[in-house]
């Protein structure tokens, strides 16, 4: 599997409130398929340039179609919730697929003060996709399976920067007023 480069997880996913310089999606996933045999798919996804946004190469690429008899149980870690149009598209998706279930653990919150992006996130949990910020512990998470490690060393353990806790309060606090 190919793996987020440091540098990228540690800046695009830092969970700060102002994400200045933040206009790149990084999304991890875990796909488990069960049905006759079960197996998981792991990798990540970032926006292409002026193309897709990772969420819709999810997927276009990823994940196109569910065969109806196997059940799927997707898990995105990402840099930031989804925009209006993404928002649109999974909710679409998880009609359509009532054999798909999704979580969603984002590092922060995307425009959140906007009505439309509020409405697009209530839509999102109406259609079943569960949602919750990024918990110190998640980081850590993806650090250790999706980041990639320099070759040869030992894996460097995740250091949480300064307010991770805190910032992680807040946009709990601030997705719960938005979503109720």
């Amino acid at each position: 599997m190919e793996r987020l480069p440091a540098f990228f997880f540690k800046f695009q996913f830092k969970n700060v409130e102002y994400s200045s310089g933040r206009n790149k999606t990084f999304l991890c996933y875990i796909i488990e398929i069960q049905g006759k045999e079960s197996k998981t798919l792991r990798g990540y996804l970032e926006d292409e340039h002026s193309a897709a946004h990772a969420e819709d190469a999810f997927f276009n690429t990823i994940l196109p179609t569910c065969e109806s008899g196997l059940r799927y149980n997707v898990t995105w870690y990402v840099s930031s919730s989804p925009c209006v149009g993404c928002a649109e598209q999974i909710t679409k998706a998880l009609k359509k697929n009532k054999n798909l279930k999704l979580s969603i653990v984002v590092g922060r919150l995307f425009m959140w003060e906007e009505p439309d992006i509020q409405a697009a996130l209530k839509k999102l949990k109406a259609a079943g996709c569960k949602m919750r910020i990024m918990k110190p512990q998640d980081f850590e998470y993806v650090w250790k399976n999706f980041v990639e490690q320099e070759e040869g060393e030992e894996p460097k353990a995740f250091t949480p920067w300064e307010d991770i806790q805190e910032n992680f309060l807040y946009y709990e606090e601030k997705l719960a007023e938005v979503l109720h």
